[in-house]
């Protein structure tokens, strides 16, 4: 695939030979729920006295994640969205944002 965007602030080169080398492309392997070990936060920082429920420490593939994400927006009935490894959920569900991660098979995770 040739994607142009990731390739942005490359210098030309002459050389025939000469491949680009992609920077540290690893894909982080999904963890089984089982062992993900998420933290339920509440955040008022930033974002203009407005309270958001943030998950954060999930490890994996930035789709999973948002399917997750989604999953929660889904089950708490509000807006919300899933960048830089986090899920924020708008208003505080944390409670809520637990037994529904508890029931899917998150044990590990807890609100701090």
């Amino acid at each position: 695939m040739n994607d142009w965007k990731k390739r942005l602030n490359i210098v030309y080169s002459t050389n025939p030979d000469y491949h680009y080398n992609k920077e540290n492309e690893e894909v982080t392997e999904t963890l089984p729920k089982e062992k993900q070990s998420l933290r339920i936060s509440l955040d008022k920082r930033n974002r203009k006295g407005k309270a958001v429920t943030l998950v954060t420490g999930f490890t994996g593939k930035e789709d999973d994640l948002q399917e997750l994400g989604k999953l929660l927006k889904t089950k708490c009935g509000v807006g919300g969205s899933t960048k830089e490894g986090e899920i924020i959920i708008q208003g505080d569900h944390r409670e809520k944002v637990l037994g529904i991660l508890q029931k899917e098979g998150y044990a590990k995770s807890r609100i701090i």
